[in-house]
């Protein structure tokens, strides 16, 4: 859960700057960062989990890794 806070909070830094150049409101550019964020995790887990049928703490941890780091696999 932490993990998820944390990942919350690191888009919502860059999509508030943006938000506010377009003229969003903060909450809204908020929520889309962090529905964003969410979403590219659960992707990552979803084809993580087409592999095999199970996901791993590794495979939980690349996918983490995926939005901290940028990498391109999981």
């Amino acid at each position: 859960m932490a993990r998820m806070v944390a990942l919350i909070i690191m888009q919502m830094m860059g999509a508030i700057g943006s938000g506010a150049v377009l003229g969003l409101e903060v909450w809204q550019s908020a929520v889309m960062a962090g529905v964003m964020g969410v979403a590219t995790v659960a992707e990552a887990l979803a084809r993580a989990y087409m592999v095999d049928g199970e996901i791993s703490t590794s495979e939980i941890d690349a996918s983490f890794n995926k939005m901290n780091k940028g990498d391109s696999d999981v």
